[in-house]
């Protein structure tokens, strides 16, 4: 009888280890290749339970619903969320001697306003703004600034990347203010801006540029630049162009929520996702640029040489992170709404 309890015991303890040995991620759709979360798990043993959300306020929301108890171990926000999770102390603080490919990450992406010393982030992927422009429809076009795009010769053909911040990035660039002011009255001549460009646009959208840029649904608007890159691919008619005036950066970056369930685990992941093999099959597979600096040498030289994805310092030097714009944001949120329903 002794036995077999111990045994018993014995199966019920390897149970409990088994169900505990997992780690719980959160990221955008899309955005990590398959076969590296199963590389992860054949290396390790530990199982990903790999969950999606949509955009940045779906992700806040859900941390910020449940702030001490999530139930995730990491998850990937872009700067501007960042900041605003580490001001609402969403997150927890990192062990940066559990990440030892921390390493492996370029200089130029650590230790940057919205999270000085790297205390709460792990740089995962960026990108970039841009004029994306059909050759076949406008060969002679010279695009340069921003303000073009009121030009009346684009009335109902551009496209307009459907996210807040993106879009009052463009208007406050061209009013020449910084794309993450507080002020009231900037913002609000931002938004007349945005209405007098309405004319111009013939759809919003965030989720398929790609598609729609290549199969030539819209000729003429914005991109990110790793969308815009995988569109190039189907039609190399389409061409990206950084404007002289502005180029707005994100950093998509991982993140640990506050009482991870899996702590240990979830520095594990990030370690692997840091290491050169794995950042180079993420940058190669999924079309955003790298801020790891050792993946790159690994990279294609058609990839590491492109000036889309890796842009010489000369090409943004007019170039700003989105980063919280604080209790502004409600300012900014009624405006949208407003230019969303016609102005």
């Amino acid at each position: 009888m002794r036995a077999v309890i111990a045994i018993m015991g014995l199966l019920l303890s390897l149970s409990l280890f088994a169900a505990e040995n997992v780690v719980n991620v959160y990221n955008y759709t899309g955005y990590i290749p398959d076969n590296v979360l199963a590389q992860f798990t054949k290396e390790t043993g530990i199982k990903v339970n790999y969950s999606t959300f949509a955009s940045d306020e779906e992700l806040f929301g859900k941390l910020g619903a449940s702030a001490n108890h999530s139930g995730y171990d990491v998850a990937v926000v872009s700067t501007d969320y960042l900041s605003r999770m580490i001001h609402n102390q969403l997150l927890h603080p990192l062990d940066k001697t559990k990440i030892p490919n921390f390493k492996n990450v370029s200089p130029q992406f650590m230790d940057q306003v919205f999270d000085p010393q790297n205390g709460y982030s792990v740089p995962y992927l960026w990108g970039s703004t841009g004029f994306v422009v059909n050759r076949k429809y406008f060969p002679n076009l010279k695009l340069t600034h921003w303000a073009q795009l009121w030009e009346p010769q684009f009335k109902d053909k551009i496209l307009m990347i459907d996210e807040m911040r993106t879009s009052f990035s463009l208007g406050l660039t061209v009013l020449n203010y910084s794309i993450n002011t507080q002020d009231p009255t900037q913002i609000k001549q931002a938004y007349e801006q945005l209405v007098n460009l309405m004319p111009n646009i013939k759809l919003f959208n965030i989720t398929g540029p790609q598609s729609i840029y290549a199969n030539e649904n819209a000729t003429i608007g914005l991109g990110f630049n790793g969308d815009i890159y995988l569109a190039i691919q189907h039609n190399p008619s389409i061409e990206f162009i950084y404007p002289e005036d502005g180029v707005f950066l994100w950093l998509d970056s991982m993140i640990v929520p506050n009482n991870p369930p899996h702590l240990e685990n979830a520095y594990k992941f990030m370690n692997f996702i840091l290491r050169a093999d794995i950042g180079e099959q993420i940058a190669e597979n999924i079309g955003y640029s790298s801020p790891n600096a050792a993946a790159i040498k690994l990279l294609p030289a058609e990839i590491r040489n492109n000036p889309i994805l890796y842009p010489s310092a000369e090409q943004i030097k007019q170039s700003s992170f989105e980063i919280d714009i604080g209790e502004a944001n409600e300012i900014y949120q009624n405006y949208w709404q407003m230019l969303k329903l016609g102005g």
